[in-house]
């Protein structure tokens, strides 16, 4: 089993060929430039010991040294052996709340921001295990399945905004009953869900539903993002703030932290309440939490182990070009004598 690093090298084969054009045109060019000098025979017996045979030797020696410089290059290496290597962790899902809500100020930049934050520090904390992400408001949304592509997760993380959904609430029940179908039943892996929101205009029995998903096995921890105080929802356009909104009175809402349903959720769900106003604080809870827990084996995997191959073709290359350094354009004497070519 072998496997080329740096294919994109092959592409300089290509001045191998031109080389070779180049060569043979020289030689052409000199054939003639000597034809109009004196005819073949006084060549000869101008400049006996001028090889051919020697010139062309030279120009296969340096084409077959630039292939094997070329391929060190690319860097071949050659399976050597099999390892199964055995990944073991936790199923974690983010559930993130997109309502319009989330992009009051209270908390800087603001409470989706913050979010976003915490849950892109929880992911570089992990090691082994899988995540997913959700998305919702009035609705839930999968953005994201289980998966161990971190990156991923990232990328689809930092793409979300509170227009993306346009059922506006916090349908805190939805985003459980959908977290429900993002873990594998046949692998039984340990099962966490992770809830970040600041618990405002919830609807539907969440609690029910919360130790539903308790007896299923999954643990429930909700993250609370904002603050008590609170803050109005800000209406920009380009990003500058155009007005505040308001209500059917015409009065300016403002929406708060509402710790006291995420903690029933937690305590429902068998897990805890966070407050996420401090992200350090959060990630350091989190990642306790996951490290304490069972890791149970989802995944193994057979992997080839590969050893660089590229120090023989560069000795090989190197050694060409070394010989060519000692191959002259005239017949040497001892080869001349044994006459390997007939050449007369």
């Amino acid at each position: 089993m072998y496997l080329l690093e740096e294919k994109i090298y092959f592409w300089l084969l290509l001045s191998i060929p031109l080389l070779i054009l180049l060569f043979l045109g020289v030689l052409i060019w000199k054939k003639r430039t000597q034809k109009k000098f004196a005819d073949l025979v006084l060549l000869k017996k101008l400049s006996p010991d001028q090889s051919t045979f020697k010139s062309v030797l030279k120009i296969v020696i340096i084409s077959l040294a630039l292939v094997c410089l070329i391929i060190a290059l690319v860097n071949p290496k050659m399976g050597t052996k099999l390892e199964t290597v055995k990944r073991e962790g936790v199923d974690v899902v983010f559930a993130i709340d997109v309502s319009k809500s989330m992009i009051a100020e209270d908390i800087a930049p603001n409470r989706l921001e913050k979010s976003k934050q915490l849950v892109t520090q929880i992911i570089n904390n992990m090691a082994s295990d899988r995540i997913g992400i959700i998305a919702y408001a009035g609705s839930a949304y999968p953005q994201l399945p289980i998966t161990t592509d971190y990156a991923s997760g990232k990328m689809f993380l930092q793409s979300m905004n509170t227009d993306m959904l346009s059922s506006q609430g916090t349908a805190i029940h939805e985003a459980i009953e959908l977290a429900k179908t993002y873990y594998n039943d046949a692998e039984q892996t340990n099962r966490v869900l992770f809830i970040i929101s600041d618990g405002e205009d919830h609807g539907g029995n969440v609690k029910l539903i919360a130790e539903e998903a308790s007896k299923e096995g999954i643990k429930i921890f909700t993250i609370g993002v904002g603050s008590p105080k609170g803050a109005p929802i800000p209406i920009k356009r380009n990003g500058v703030v155009q007005s505040y909104k308001k209500d059917s009175q015409g009065a300016t809402v403002i929406t708060k932290l509402n710790p006291t349903i995420l903690q029933e959720i937690a305590n429902e769900g068998n897990g805890m309440y966070i407050d996420g106003r401090d992200t350090k604080e959060v990630v350091e809870k989190v990642t306790t939490v996951l490290r304490n827990m069972d890791k149970k084996e989802f995944e193994a995997k057979q992997i080839t182990g590969f050893k660089d191959q590229f120090q023989w073709f560069l000795g090989a290359g190197l050694l060409l070009l070394f010989l060519d350094i000692f191959l002259l354009n005239k017949k040497t004497s001892w080869v001349k004598k044994l006459n390997l070519f007939n050449e007369q």
